[in-house]
């Protein structure tokens, strides 16, 4: 910017002007008879983060993340102790249930809802769980649960430039976005823009590093992702989280890789594959922060203090809600504890784990047969015995059968 003959006067009023408008003080600078008029400091006109000079060379006031550093390490530590406690089954079962969140969740982020059961689905057969049964599970399904199992699973494996092409091509099998073809597994060779508003009334939010310069930034994130540091992993991981939105290398799709890789950070972290929180749920609550901590950090010096607050105060709220969300799993946890020297034949057994995992409908000695593949009078015994044991009571609904129901602990 600058401004060519102007005299004291007006150079004055300029100054002022600009500084009362932008906080920016002009530079006058003579050459001949003309005066040249510049900003004073080039550097704070800078737009985004990654127009500074050395941007990825990040600060962080320590003092003010220390508290809620130690109480997300303290959860980390608490809750794996709790999952450790448990049995083989309950444990795997509490992985399926939060990779199955963690990817339902990441995706609705982006505004697409994908079919729980083949998520749950295409998890657990590739973990070498029960499956349930499911035949047929969309590719793009497939794609996600790929992407997300070999991050967590193979945490301790580098970051590559062709480990993230195979997961953006996972992500999109057909190699389209919706309707829009994209560029698939490579990096995007045209320029990003987020944007919102009606067509003619678009307001831009955010433009991303150019594409020309998107390889060498590339490089320098996965090379930092890979080396060892003294940084904490867990703030490392909301490091690496910033550092990818911020350079959008994809066409699309970077939001969900962003948070694979902050997953897969998350597993160094914890020192292990098996995951009990989910970082994305709580992303989608808190999603109008998580956009506006990104805004305001994209928008500012390399000072990255308030991205790495918010973060982790939702990974902290993250590890307070496992409770929620993992509520069936302990549930069935506190249950057979309770009735650990019960005597249960293995159809009492098969038929109290399936009422504990979102049984449809509801249990009648009907359904019991059907299940077990035995007949009706002892599918009866089998209820009646359950009864006995306060494992089972009748449903005080009523209707035209008899239907049964668990008893579960906060109702004794």
């Amino acid at each position: 910017m600058a401004i060519i003959g102007e005299n004291e006067a007006k150079w004055q009023q300029k100054s002022r002007k600009s500084y009362a408008a932008k906080k920016t003080f002009f530079r006058r600078i003579k050459c001949g008879k003309y005066y040249v008029y510049s900003p004073q400091n080039l550097f704070d006109m800078a737009k985004y983060i990654y127009q500074r000079e050395n941007w990825t060379d990040f600060t962080w006031d320590y003092s003010k993340i220390a508290v809620v550093l130690g109480k997300v390490r303290n959860l980390q530590g608490k809750l794996l102790g709790t999952m450790n406690a448990l049995g083989f089954s309950l444990k795997s079962e509490a992985v399926l249930e939060t990779l199955t969140l963690d990817i339902m969740k990441s995706s609705e982020i982006e505004g697409e809802k994908l079919n729980r059961k083949q998520v749950r689905s295409s998890i657990a057969k590739r973990l070498g769980l029960e499956t349930g049964g499911l035949e047929f599970i969309d590719r793009n399904v497939e794609g996600v649960v790929e992407m997300l199992l070999d991050a967590t699973q193979n945490y301790t494996d580098d970051l590559s430039e062709g480990r993230l092409f195979g997961w953006h091509s996972a992500l999109f099998p057909s190699g389209r976005s919706g309707m829009y073809k994209i560029e698939v597994g490579q990096y995007r060779t045209g320029e990003m823009q987020v944007v919102s508003g009606a067509m003619g009334q678009e307001k831009v939010h955010y433009e991303a590093v150019e594409a020309k310069n998107v390889k060498t930034e590339m490089d320098k994130f996965i090379s930092w992702v890979n080396e060892k540091s003294q940084i904490d992993s867990v703030i490392k991981s909301a490091i690496a989280h910033l550092w990818f939105v911020t350079i959008h290398p994809f066409d699309d799709g970077n939001g969900r890789i962003a948070r694979a890789i902050s997953d897969m950070l998350l597993a160094r972290s914890d020192g292990s594959p098996q995951r009990f929180y989910s970082m994305s749920n709580q992303i989608l609550k808190e999603r109008k922060k998580y956009y506006s901590a990104l805004g305001n950090t994209q928008h500012s010096d390399s000072d990255i203090t308030f991205w790495l607050n918010w973060f982790l105060n939702c990974l902290k709220n993250s590890l307070l809600n496992t409770e929620i969300t993992l509520k069936s799993v302990f549930r069935k946890a506190n249950f057979w504890e309770k009735h650990k020297n019960t005597q249960l034949n293995e159809r009492q057994k098969l038929i109290v784990n399936k009422l504990f995992d979102n049984f449809y409908g509801k249990l009648t000695s009907s359904k019991w047969a059907k299940m077990t593949k035995i007949s009706s009078d002892t599918a009866l015994r089998d209820i009646k015995d359950l009864i006995e044991k306060g494992i089972l009571k009748q449903d005080e609904a009523g209707g035209r059968s008899t239907n049964y129901e668990l008893i579960v602990e906060n109702e004794k």
